[in-house]
């Protein structure tokens, strides 16, 4: 049975979440550095607008009418070290590429929404972790919660909780923000022409040769509608493939969140300025809990994301305390089943809310269920798995009615080697070769435009 209900009639402030219970909260040992932190961080500038997150809105609620489609992506955990051009550049590159890919094949709108800018803060399902010592002792140390609680190198200074590294943090996003800006204003020069891709591995892979003829047609046409549009010197194109980028990350540490949360002159409520779109991970969407106390009084959409184990009623609560006036544009539902429960676990869950009359945005997130570890202890996901997650969402929504509204990726635009299979043809044994995520395996750039391309084919024939 769901729990009762928190009440959305209570007063909230962006400190009312205080009251409440949190879960994954961080434990910090001077209280008064953390009001310092806080003190600063109200004080900074906001790192995006208010009237970017109501346009974000109006997208969602097209996306909710069947008008658009979101496409999420990024890294599991942000790095500050990771803060360098090449590697945001390559994040944003892969996935503008994978929204043309999708423009294409759908014929709609894509809303580019980047899992940066403020990804610095993951749960962790122990609280505390084992390994090794300077002196080879076994050694329990809190576990790595995010470049913005504490960090990844595995000694006692560095897993401490420094509440500067939310001010660092800060910093950090902010010039993530100052430099995707600057190159969307400045444009890609080859985000618009297929023929400038890295597609050769579509050559050497090992598929099938109907689905590597999909595969060329489908970039050969992209390539040569996207030619013909700028010849004819056409604006209409332009509503499709608008460079146009919101941040998102996961709402988690809440003191980081309520600092930069404000009213803005000539607009109605609060608004979380740290990103455009946070979301309430698995872990944290406790209908008593602080998250969604906090998350219920900000004008931001959010995204809440959930499992296999979701009651379907409780979904249906967490969605009316979140949107008590059922707002359009506000609500995202992001489901991480997993491969093997999607077809079970989805349908009663979609059913629920269509009973309830609700509005949301249906987006999967085929990531975080299909997580494995090797014989070896490695963790990675498998590519076909990720595939087969899609693609049962995709039936689900058609057997019911429904519409998926967008898809939740993670994901780099490097060659990593993190997740196995797909045509880039990455085995076990090669997991080795680039390993580079502190925490859960990413797709790589080939991986990641496969996955567009398989997805826009599927969407093209929901078309039809």
């Amino acid at each position: 049975m769901p729990k009762p209900r928190a009440k959305a009639s209570e007063p909230w402030t962006p400190e009312s979440w205080k009251t409440r219970l949190e879960a994954h909260q961080v434990v910090y040992d001077d209280r008064d550095a953390v009001q310092r932190a806080v003190n600063k961080l109200q004080a900074l500038p906001p790192l995006v607008t208010s009237w970017e997150i109501e346009r974000l809105r109006s997208h969602i609620a097209e996306a909710q009418a069947g008008k658009r489609f979101l496409l999420q992506g990024g890294d599991c955990a942000e790095t500050l070290a990771d803060c360098q051009p090449d590697i945001i550049a390559n994040k944003l590159k892969i996935l503008l590429q994978m929204s043309l890919v999708l423009v294409h094949g759908i014929k709609k709108p894509v809303i580019r929404v980047g899992r940066f800018a403020g990804q610095y803060a993951k749960p962790r399902s122990s609280p505390m972790e084992k390994g090794k010592g300077p002196d080879g002792a076994d050694v329990e140390l809190p576990s790595y919660f995010g470049d913005l609680v504490n960090k990844a190198e595995f000694s006692a200074d560095a897993r401490r909780a420094n509440p500067d590294n939310m001010v660092a943090g800060y910093q950090h996003a902010a010039m993530t923000i100052n430099f995707i800006r600057s190159l969307v204003d400045g444009g890609f020069a080859d985000l618009h022409h297929p023929e400038y891709w890295n597609l050769g591995f579509l050559e050497h892979a090992d598929l099938p040769d109907a689905l590597r003829d999909d595969y060329r047609k489908m970039t050969t046409e992209l390539a040569e509608a996207l030619k013909f549009m700028e010849a004819l010197g056409e604006t209409g194109i332009d509503e499709l493939t608008r460079t146009e980028f919101f941040c998102s990350h996961e709402g988690l540490n809440l003191l980081y969140e309520s600092a930069q949360t404000r009213r803005v002159p000539r607009r109605a409520g609060y608004f979380d300025l740290t990103t455009h779109l946070p979301w309430i991970g698995e872990r944290t969407r406790q209908l008593e809990g602080a998250h969604v106390e906090f998350f219920r009084g900000v004008r931001n959409p959010v995204g809440v994301k959930v499992g296999p184990n979701a009651d379907p009623g409780e979904v249906v609560q967490l969605v009316e305390t979140l949107n008590p006036d059922d707002e359009s544009g506000k609500m995202i539902l992001i489901n991480r089943f997993g491969a093997t429960h999607v077809a079970e676990a989805l349908p009663p869950v979609i059913e629920a809310i269509k009973a309830s009359g609700r509005t949301v945005l249906w987006v999967c997130d085929p990531m975080h269920g299909n997580g494995v570890t090797t014989d070896g202890g490695v963790k990675t996901r498998n590519f076909d798995a990720i595939l087969q997650e899609v693609e049962e969402n995709l039936k689900a929504h058609r057997a019911a009615g429904t519409v998926l509204g967008g898809v939740h990726f993670e994901l780099t635009g490097d060659d990593v080697t993190e997740c196995v299979g797909g045509a880039a043809g990455v085995r076990e044994q090669d997991l080795c070769l680039n390993y580079q995520t502190p925490c859960d395996p990413r797709l790589n750039y080939q991986q990641s435009l496969e996955l567009a391309l398989r997805l826009a084919g599927w969407m093209s024939e929901d078309r039809k």
